[in-house]
C-alpha cells in the first residue's frame, strides 16, 4: 500500500490527508474519502478498513477536518458539524481532480459522527455515487436524549453550562473551555456510556486527544442528518449497531428508511464493538461486498 501526503483548502483553511493507493503506478483508480467521527482523526484505529479497499483495489484518501490532527485552523479541537460538512465537500472536490482516482467511482466513508456527515455532504453534493455509513450518529437530538437517558438531565445541564462557557471566552478572545470527548459514567463529557471510556481512548492516534471545546454541546442536537437523508439517491449502505449508545439505533433505521436506495446491515454489538474482533471483520465484509458490487455496476469512468 503507497501512501501520498495531500493538502487541500476547506473555506480558507488548510485540511491534510493522506491517499493511499495498492501501488505507485495506478491512475483512474475507484476510490473511497475517508474520515473519521467525533473529535477523532483518520490515523484513529481506522487502518483495517484502509488496507482492505486498497487490497481489494481501491484508493482510499483520508483526511482531518480543520482543527483537528495533521489539519490547520485555530483554536484547536473545536468541533463545528456544518463546517466538517464543508471539509467533507472540499475533500470530495479535490478527490475528484486527482489522477489516480476516478472521478465517477468515489465513495463516501463515514463512521459515527461522519456516518451522519457523509450523508449531510452527499445530500448537498448530489453527485455523490455512494456512501457508506457505519454505527452512524444519524440524529443529534435522538443523541442528545440518549445522554439524558443513561446519564440524567443534571449531565445535559452540566453540558450545556460548560458549552455556555465556552462560548463567552471564544467570544471574548479567550481560549475554550474543554471537556473530555469520552469519560467514565459519571464524568463530565460528550459521551459518558459504560463503554465510551473504554471504546474511544483506544482508538486515538498520537495526533488525537480526548477533549473537545465544550461550545459543542449546543451543536450537537440541532446537527441531524436524519433530515436530509430522503436526498441522498445514490446507493448507500447503512451499518448498525444494535446496541448503540452513542448512536442511536433508532434514528439510524429511520434515516435509512427515507433513503430511496438504501442496505441496511444489522450487528448485535454496542457502538465501539465496530472496531475490533469479529463485529470488524464482519462489518469490513458487508462493505467490500457492497463496493465491489456498485463500482462493477457503474464502470470505468462511467462506462
Amino acid at each position: 500500500m503507497i501512501e501520498t501526503s495531500q493538502e487541500f483548502q476547506s473555506d480558507g483553511t488548510t485540511c491534510r490527508g493522506v491517499l493511499y493507493t495498492p501501488d505507485a503506478g495506478s491512475k483512474g483508480l475507484p476510490c473511497v474519502v475517508m474520515a473519521h467521527g467525533f473529535g477523532l482523526t483518520h490515523a484513529s484505529g481506522l487502518a483495517p478498513f484502509k488496507e482492505a479497499f486498497c487490497n481489494a483495489g481501491y484508493a482510499v484518501f483520508a483526511f482531518d477536518y480543520r482543527h483537528f490532527g495533521d489539519s490547520d485552523g485555530q483554536p484547536r479541537q473545536t468541533l463545528s458539524p456544518w463546517k466538517e460538512v464543508a471539509d467533507w465537500l472540499a475533500a470530495l472536490g479535490f478527490a475528484r481532480q486527482l489522477d489516480r482516482v476516478d472521478s465517477n467511482r468515489i465513495c463516501l466513508w463515514g463512521t459515527s459522527f461522519s456516518g451522519g456527515l457523509v450523508i449531510a455532504a452527499a445530500a448537498k453534493d448530489g453527485n455523490v455515487k455512494c456512501t457508506i455509513s457505519q454505527c452512524p450518529m444519524m440524529d443529534g437530538l435522538a443523541s442528545l436524549l440518549g445522554v439524558v437517558g443513561y446519564a440524567g438531565f443534571m449531565q445535559a445541564m452540566r453540558l450545556t453550562w460548560h458549552g455556555t462557557v465556552d462560548w463567552l471566552r471564544r467570544g471574548l478572545g479567550m481560549s475554550p473551555r474543554y471537556i473530555a470527548s469520552a469519560g467514565r459514567p459519571g464524568e463530565l463529557g460528550m459521551m459518558t456510556a459504560e463503554d465510551c471510556q473504554e471504546g474511544y481512548v483506544p482508538l486515538l492516534a498520537d495526533n488525537a486527544s480526548n477533549y473537545v471545546a465544550a461550545g459543542v454541546s449546543y451543536a450537537i442536537p440541532l446537527f441531524r442528518p436524519i433530515r436530509l437523508a430522503s436526498k441522498v439517491a445514490c446507493p448507500a449502505l447503512v451499518l448498525i449497531c444494535d446496541h448503540d449508545t452513542v448512536a442511536p439505533a433508532s434514528a439510524a433505521a429511520k434515516a435509512a428508511q427515507r433513503m430511496p436506495n438504501v442496505e441496511v446491515k444489522h450487528y448485535p454489538v454496542g457502538h465501539f464493538d465496530v472496531y475490533r474482533d469479529e463485529a470488524l471483520e464482519q462489518s469490513i465484509e458487508d462493505q467490500l461486498d457492497f463496493l465491489a458490487r456498485f463500482f462493477k455496476q457503474i464502470g470505468a469512468r462511467g462506462d
